[in-house]
């Protein structure tokens, strides 16, 4: 059957797939992906929270893969080298398994009032960004980092962040030095194509209203914020509320047997609910945070998750 074409009588390549059988095939034009899909990643600290022998973030990504997660983050701590063959090697099997690598997590720390150490740090930041661009990966991970008046982190779980400044110092000295610090990223974070997104981590950012104005301060579209939900020391709900329009990546708590320091019991459904009603469309990662083993314990919680934000 041949397709009239007249003034008005015609039929458009789009208006043909969308009546026949190739509108039903991946791909097809009129395919419909919802607007406000989310999917769904797992950090490689799922597997590993720095006790025992480190898990191969290679294993991760291949369990992902099998477990049907569309993207893997990764731990800078549990990469077992920083050679390009290595890197290349992560960004290679990655793509082989069609699963995303979707942020690098690393460790820094501004809270110094050396600034000779705090240039330690940013140094650090920085050749993490161009591990991120050489992974494929466009964003890292950022703490704000915290005073260290309480030694242990253990011990800081215990009071839920709550640590005093060094003597002679105030919450507003280490704002400074952080907003300074991630504005000397900055230059090279935008080269690179990374965002840096900084986390509500226990520290400086423990309190939602102190991230938030971090982030005010520093003002440019190569920092973002990457919201931890069980990183709140009381009801998590309504700070959630707070940051959820700037979310840019989502990290997404279970503790199956009980939590390494904690353990909360979120309303997944509620956040999803949140995430949308802000517009949130990014990555949730998932951190399983509990004693029970990965291999159990990862599936139950990419369960829970798909329910939540399906």
């Amino acid at each position: 059957m041949g397709i009239i074409i007249g003034k008005t009588n015609y039929m458009t390549r789009r208006s043909l797939l969308k009546t026949s059988p190739l509108a039903f095939l991946p791909g097809a034009l009129n395919a419909q992906r919802p607007a406000t899909r989310i999917r769904l990643a797992v950090s490689t600290y799922s597997y590993w929270h720095f006790r025992g022998e480190r898990v191969p973030v290679e294993k991760v990504i291949e369990d992902a893969a099998r477990l049907g997660f569309d993207g893997v983050e990764i731990l800078h701590r549990q990469m077992s080298s920083e050679e390009p063959a290595y890197l290349n090697k992560l960004k290679q099997l990655a793509f082989r398994n069609s699963v995303d690598l979707v942020m690098l997590s690393i460790h820094q720390d501004f809270v110094h009032p050396d600034a000779a150490e705090r240039r330690k740090h940013v140094d650090h930041t920085i050749r993490c960004i161009h591990l991120a661009r050489q992974l494929g990966i466009p964003a890292i991970r950022l703490n704000s980092g915290r005073w260290k008046t309480i030694r242990s982190f253990d011990e800081l779980m215990k009071v839920k962040g709550d640590e005093p400044p060094l003597p002679g110092h105030k919450e507003e000295d280490a704002m400074r030095w952080c907003v300074d610090s991630i504005k000397e990223c900055l230059p090279e974070a935008e080269k690179a194509g990374v965002l840096l997104a900084l986390e509500n981590h226990w520290g400086l950012t423990t309190k939602t209203e102190t991230l938030l104005q971090i982030y005010k301060a520093v003002q440019s579209p190569w920092l973002g914020i990457n919201l931890d939900t069980g990183n709140f020391p009381g009801d998590p709900y309504p700070e959630i509320e707070k940051l959820a329009p700037h979310a840019h990546i989502v990290q997404a708590k279970t503790y199956h047997g009980g939590g390494v320091w904690y353990s909360l019991d979120l309303d997944y459904k509620r956040i999803a609910g949140i995430l949308r009603k802000a517009g949130f469309q990014g990555y949730i990662s998932l951190e399983m945070e509990g004693n029970e083993p990965a291999a159990t314990a990862v599936p139950k919680s990419l369960a829970l998750l798909r329910e939540a934000f399906s």
